[in-house]
């Protein structure tokens, strides 16, 4: 085998090795990374102010699934799923990340294993998909991820990885 089809191959299988690895990580991070924390107690913002604690009698099967991209303001996504029944009305709920950033949810609902993905640049709404608008990066590693009810009640804490 001569040495230019030897490179033709090699070159190949570093590409197709590549899309798996990043297809395994993507998949992992969206299905097995959340990390939902239905017991916080006095846990604290960036500016040391108390953050309400989830009432386990009103739990709702709601989490951060993932967050993705983090760090890029065209990639960055923050999905928001339901688990449990019925339906669960999420007008008027906030995202809020360390540093102050609030996103409130417009009119929605979501149905048993349904979801919605948060992007933080700009762009159109759909049921499935909703924009924050903002032109900077919200999202670094290590930073909690906080979803609030219309109440104010904490619903849901993800680390961002």
């Amino acid at each position: 085998m001569d040495r230019r089809k030897l490179a033709y191959y090699l070159l190949l299988n570093i590409f197709v090795s590549a899309c798996v690895t990043g297809t395994i990580l993507f998949w992992y991070d969206r299905n097995y990374r959340a990390v939902t924390q239905p017991s916080v107690q006095q846990a604290t913002s960036g500016d040391s102010e108390p953050v309400p604690t989830l009432n386990p009698q009103m739990d709702i099967a709601v989490k951060i699934s993932s967050i993705v991209g983090a760090g890029a303001l065209n990639s960055e996504i923050v999905v928001v799923k339901f688990e449990g029944e019925g339906q669960l009305d999420i007008s008027s709920w906030q995202l809020k990340d360390e540093d102050g950033n609030t996103f409130k949810f417009p009119q929605l609902t979501l149905y048993p294993n349904g979801a919605v993905q948060i992007h933080t640049a700009t762009g159109t709404d759909t049921v499935i998909d909703l924009y924050w608008g903002i032109s900077d990066a919200v999202w670094s590693s290590g930073e909690n991820a906080r979803l609030f009810d219309a109440q104010g009640n904490l619903r849901a804490v993800y680390r961002v990885p």
